[in-house]
């Protein structure tokens, strides 16, 4: 595909960079063929969306975006003035845009024009900005990075380089629009799971991740494998849903939470941080613990299914509609031993 290889060909930094670290890193490029497989992933011919996503960025503007901002609220990508440099029209960018619906982390303006996305994603980071943690020169992963909007807010805070992890290919789509307008930033997304990644320590400087672990059958492995992906002493930043309780206590869905078929263990602080002590992670800290509010995560005309006042019970907004507590979700950061 034409105008993506330019944007794919920014890989290429990545894959200087995996070279320069050495070890797992080098040798999972040097040996795995990763290249063709981030590229054969990328353009899977048995996808029933990706003729809609090659033709909505196939209709995305040919210009260069004049400025951008990664440390705002609301992730910015040029001026509209970019565009009338090449005769298109905000409705034309908004038709191009419209081709990648879902949007549901955000939010991000593309030459001044808003993807309000599902999520206020914006509150989230907020929240992590408050404890007062510094990125600045960090290498960071993000586990499930979605659309990247947390990669840019990363740089936009200092990080000198970020790398996202996300096995669902709508989002890698997403961000390969930034990527776009943003090729010499150094965030990249590879289109795989925690699972693609080479086994043993990958000596990143901070690690996150964020909305995953109630997604995974076993949350313990989970643990363990991000503390083998920081450096010792490196750090990880782990945001997950929670119930209120005492220590020992952990909801299992039945069946549905939300309406998410895959959700699996939702633990209490005490329980999580007693998790996180037997992996082996010291200095955990509590960042936040917040209610997901309708105002938070909701349908927009830019995420137009279902959202959180559907999922909630209509007469008791504190539980689900099957009757589990609503979401509640807390953030920690704890260190790996040194």
């Amino acid at each position: 595909m034409k105008q993506l290889s330019p944007c794919l060909a920014t890989y290429s930094h990545l894959y200087d960079y995996f070279l320069q670290r050495g070890g797992i890193l080098a040798a999972w490029l040097q040996q795995g063929n990763l290249q063709q497989k981030v590229f054969d992933q990328i353009f899977q011919s048995n996808n029933g969306h990706q003729k809609r996503w090659e033709s909505g960025y196939q209709l995305l503007p040919d210009t260069k975006a004049t400025s951008y901002s990664l440390d705002q609220p609301t992730l910015k990508i040029g001026v509209k003035n970019d565009l009338s440099q090449v005769c298109y029209s905000p409705n034309d960018l908004k038709s191009a845009l419209k081709h990648f619906h879902p949007w549901r982390k955000g939010p991000i303006s593309f030459f001044d024009l808003l993807v309000d996305t599902e999520w206020r994603s914006d509150w989230k980071w907020k929240r992590i900005e408050a404890s007062g943690l510094d990125f600045r020169g960090d290498h960071i992963l993000d586990i499930g990075c979605g659309n990247g909007y947390y990669l840019w807010r990363m740089l936009g805070a200092g990080a000198s380089l970020v790398l996202g992890m996300e096995p669902f290919l709508a989002y890698v789509w997403q961000f390969l629009i930034a990527k776009r307008y943003l090729s010499h930033l150094n965030a990249f997304v590879l289109p795989f799971g925690l699972e693609a990644l080479p086994k043993g320590n990958l000596s990143m400087d901070t690690v996150f991740s964020m909305g995953v672990l109630y997604h995974r059958k076993s949350p313990i492995d989970h643990l363990l494998d991000l503390r083998t992906l920081v450096k010792p002493g490196g750090r990880v930043i782990l945001e997950t849903l929670i119930i209120e309780g005492e220590n020992n206590q952990v909801l299992v869905p039945s069946n549905r939470y939300a309406q998410m078929r895959n959700v699996w263990f939702l633990p209490t602080i005490k329980t999580l941080e007693q998790w996180l002590c037997r992996c082996g992670f010291t200095n955990i800290t509590l960042l936040d613990v917040s209610q997901t509010s309708v105002q938070e995560q909701r349908s927009t005309e830019w995420m137009t299914f279902d959202s959180l006042a559907t999922f909630l019970h209509p007469r008791d907004r504190a539980q689900t509609i099957e009757g589990h507590p609503a979401p509640r979700r807390a953030i920690w950061c704890m260190h790996s031993k040194g």
